[in-house]
This record gives structure tokens, C-alpha cells and sequence, in this order.
């Protein structure tokens, strides 16, 4: 329940799971919430321009599966009726990290497969449903505006398709405009100071494309075999609703960008140290070509360290932090971030924009010092490597191969991957002595029925 009164107007810039999931927030804290997107959003399941990514796998993380189920209760068991896979995240996939398998045990932790469009439709109707809530499609952003001083967002401009600039009056604006937005341009034409950005560049090529699914075809239900800077390439196949497969290739620095011809992509699945995809791609029906995407640079934009800020003004999601969506962050960080902002507007309004960057900063840094770490690893990708990344990268990789052989070390690294385990965990004792006990880095890949299946608590 909420401890807030719902008074005074908030808008939310930006309609997809970000803006949502900060319009569901929201409800709870003001009386009238309006969502503006610029596209025209559809009315089912579909993809739209807005979120060119929606035709790629998408994995939403146990820790952003829980927030999601907290915030709309019963999504799991409406999304599983819709066709959506409910799994065990280390049982019911199948991992491969550098080569080498994590042992396929029962974790605890839940998972759903689940594609982009039908979980964003899923969550945009029930944020419709919220009687305080409007949506407001073909709406675009164009600018901020301030009171007399300068002092306090006070609404925004907005450009409705084929029609004139608008004023929106509001007590709170929230920046959900994604990746490609103009936040900090918006705040430099009210006289403050733009954030500094972290840019990483992970120079990383998509080529998804779907397949038929047949239900019992394989024992896993999702496949993930990352790349690695020996073999820069992975592939993933996650199962979704209508018995679809969602397949993505994926290439990491020049010269290794999945092909887009049928017989290309086959032969590239081929390449990956596991051979499952390749011979579930042999025999699946494609249900449409191979479909490509250059992964854009990861932006984070550090709010946090402004001296000045505005009063009534936020942003979230992509606006805040956009991450390589290689490692399935994104959704789970902003339902993060979501319930970063409920517990500020519990603590009162004032002073909202400084302690929402501050908290929303402690949440963004454990995924965002994860992805860029890993993108260090590979030396096409530009940026500092210092001596405390190079030895978490070494440490890592050493960890992957005690992960095959001890199901507690990837359960482990599972949870932090998975942001439900702290980054620490990493280093309890009982998980470094098995991973300097693994030895010095092997050939991959040890077999399943090889690993040791141990308890999965230690300490």
C-alpha cells in the first residue's frame, strides 16, 4: 500500500517499459499521470519503431522478473497462460560462459521466457488499466519548461502528430525518451549544466531471426553461449510465445558480424562451442530472414554529480543509463530504478531530483561496472583498463571454469549475474578456494555429467 496522498500531476516522457514501469510509481503518488510517446502504440502485441531491439532475445532477469510480479501482481501466471515460458534459471537453461557449461541444477531462482513486444503489451495494458493513468500516443517531447526562476521543471512541451507545440502543466516531469534522448539538452536551454556521460562502445553486431517451436523438442528452454575474447561471437535462443524460438547471433569487434544469408547464419551458429543451437536451427522452421543491428555505444549519464539540478525533473531507464544489451540488463535495472523512485516519494517531494539520482546511481553501478568490465575484456573495445578491472577479468575467467565443475560456483555467479546476489559474493571463501582449485584455465568444455552437483549453499 501506499503511504503517499495522490495529489498534483506527474508526465512521463516516454511510453515504453521504463516510462511504464515509472507511470505505475507514479499512480500511487499523484492523482494524474500522463504517459507521452512519440510512436503510435499498438493495441496488441507488436513491434514498433520506437524499440527497434523488440525483434531480438530479450532476457529479463530474475531480479526484474520479481520487481515486475511485485509491481503488477499476477503477471507470471498471465503471461505463462499467454504462452511464455516460466523457467528455473540454471536448470531449464542452458549456459555456456567461455566455453565452458554451467552445471544445469535447481537454483531457486525464477525466470520467464518471455518476448520484448508481448511483455512491454502486457505491461502497457495493465498501466492503461490504472484509472489515474492516460496514455497518450504520437506525442512527441520537445522541450522542458521552467518557472520564473529557473528553479523547478514545471512542464513540458509537446509536438502531437501533424499538429502544433503544446504546454503541459506538471509537478513532476520524468525523461523516459530512451536512448536517443535530449534530457541534458533540455536542461542546457534552462541554464544548467549538462551531465558528464561514461560512453563504452562494445563494437557488437545482432543478427536475430525467429524459428517454429516445437514444445519438448530440447531439455532446455533457453541457450546461452556468450562470446569470449578467444571466440568472439555467441549465440542465444530463448523460447516465447506462438511456440517461437527468438534466435540471435551476435559478433564482437571487426570481422565478426553474423552473416544475414540463411546458409551463412547456420554455418555461424556452427562456430559456437556448444553444438545444440546449431542443431536446433538444423531442423527448425525459420519463421522469417535474419534481421540485423549494431548494438549502440552504452551512455551513462551521472546525474548524481551535478551541483545543480532543478527541482520537478528525473530521468530514467535508457535516459539515465543505457547498457550493452548483450548481458540482459536494461528491463531489470529500470523496474530497479522504479522502485528506487516509489521509496523516495514515500520519503516526501521535496528534494526528490537529488536523492532519486543518488539512490538510482547505487542501483545503476553494480550492472553498469559488470557490463563495462566484461566489454574491457576484448581489445577493440576503447576505454581505461585498470588494474582492478584487469584482475576481476582474470578472476571471472577462472571462475567460469570451476563453474563446470562446481554447480555452487554457477549458481553463484548466476545470482550476481542475475543481480539477485551482491558482487562480493563472488569472493566468499568457499567459492575462491573452489575457483583457485579449479586450477589454471583448461580446454572448454567440461560435460554436464561430469560436474560436480553440489549443495548450492556456501559460504
Amino acid at each position: 500500500m501506499s503511504t503517499t496522498t495522490e495529489t498534483g500531476t506527474a508526465i512521463v516522457l516516454g511510453g515504453s517499459i521504463g516510462g511504464l514501469l515509472a507511470a505505475r510509481v507514479l499512480s500511487d503518488a499523484y492523482a494524474k499521470v500522463t504517459v507521452f510517446d512519440r510512436d503510435l502504440l499498438p493495441t496488441a502485441d507488436a513491434d514498433r519503431r520506437g524499440v527497434p531491439q523488440s525483434i531480438h532475445s530479450h532476457g529479463l532477469l530474475a531480479r526484474g522478473l520479481q520487481v515486475l510480479e511485485e509491481l503488477f501482481p499476477g503477471l507470471i501466471a498471465d503471461l505463462t497462460a499467454r504462452g511464455a515460458v516460466p523457467v528455473d534459471v540454471q536448470r531449464d537453461c542452458l549456459w555456456v560462459n567461455d566455453g565452458h557449461r554451467v552445471p544445469r541444477v535447481t537454483s531457486g531462482m525464477a525466470g520467464l521466457c518471455v518476448s520484448r513486444r508481448a511483455l512491454e503489451g502486457y505491461v502497457r495494458e495493465r498501466v492503461r488499466a490504472l484509472p489515474n493513468v492516460d496514455l497518450r500516443d504520437g506525442c512527441e517531447a520537445v522541450g522542458l519548461i521552467a518557472d520564473a526562476d529557473g528553479g523547478r521543471v514545471v512542464g513540458a512541451r509537446i509536438l502531437p502528430r501533424g499538429g502544433v507545440p503544446e504546454h503541459h502543466d506538471a509537478d513532476l516531469v520524468v525523461d523516459a525518451t530512451g536512448r536517443g534522448n535530449r534530457g541534458s539538452t533540455w536542461l542546457a536551454e534552462l541554464g544548467y549544466q549538462p551531465p558528464v556521460s561514461d560512453r563504452v562502445d562494445p563494437g557488437t553486431v545482432y543478427v536475430s531471426r525467429e524459428y517454429r517451436r516445437t514444445p519438448g523438442e530440447t531439455d532446455f528452454a533457453a541457450f546461452i553461449s556468450g562470446p569470449s575474447p578467444e571466440t568472439p561471437y555467441g549465440g542465444v535462443a530463448i523460447s516465447a510465445e506462438g511456440d517461437r524460438w527468438m534466435v540471435t547471433l551476435l559478433g564482437v569487434g571487426p570481422g565478426q558480424d553474423p552473416p544475414v544469408d540463411p546458409d551463412g547464419y547456420l554455418a555461424f551458429a556452427g562456430r559456437l562451442p556448444a553444438p545444440e543451437l546449431h542443431a536446433l536451427l538444423s531442423r527448425a522452421e525459420p519463421l522469417g530472414p535474419p534481421r540485423r543491428l549494431r548494438l549502440p555505444t552504452s551512455v551513462r549519464r551521472r546525474y548524481e554529480h551535478l551541483t545543480r539540478l532543478p527541482e520537478g525533473f528525473l530521468a530514467v531507464a535508457d535516459a539515465l543509463c543505457s547498457f550493452n544489451p548483450a548481458y540482459g540488463q536494461g528491463m531489470t535495472v529500470a523496474a530497479a530504478e522504479a522502485m528506487v523512485l516509489r521509496d523516495c516519494l514515500r520519503q516526501g517531494r521535496t528534494g526528490l531530483p537529488r536523492r532519486f539520482f543518488a539512490a538510482a546511481a547505487k542501483v545503476v553501478d553494480v550492472p553498469w561496472d559488470m557490463a563495462v568490465g566484461a566489454d574491457l575484456r576484448y581489445p577493440t573495445v576503447v576505454g581505461p583498463r585498470s588494474r582492478r578491472t584487469r584482475f576481476l577479468n582474470a578472476y571471472v575467467a577462472r571462475l567460469h571454469v570451476a563453474a563446470a565443475r562446481h554447480a555452487v560456483v554457477g549458481r553463484r555467479f548466476l545470482g550476481v549475474a542475475n543481480l539477485m546476489t551482491p558482487p562480493p559474493a563472488l569472493f566468499a571463501p568457499g567459492i575462491v578456494a573452489r575457483v583457485l582449485w579449479s586450477g589454471r584455465r583448461t580446454a572448454p568444455t567440461v560435460a554436464p555429467a561430469e560436474a560436480r552437483v553440489e549443495e548450492l549453499s556456501v559460504r
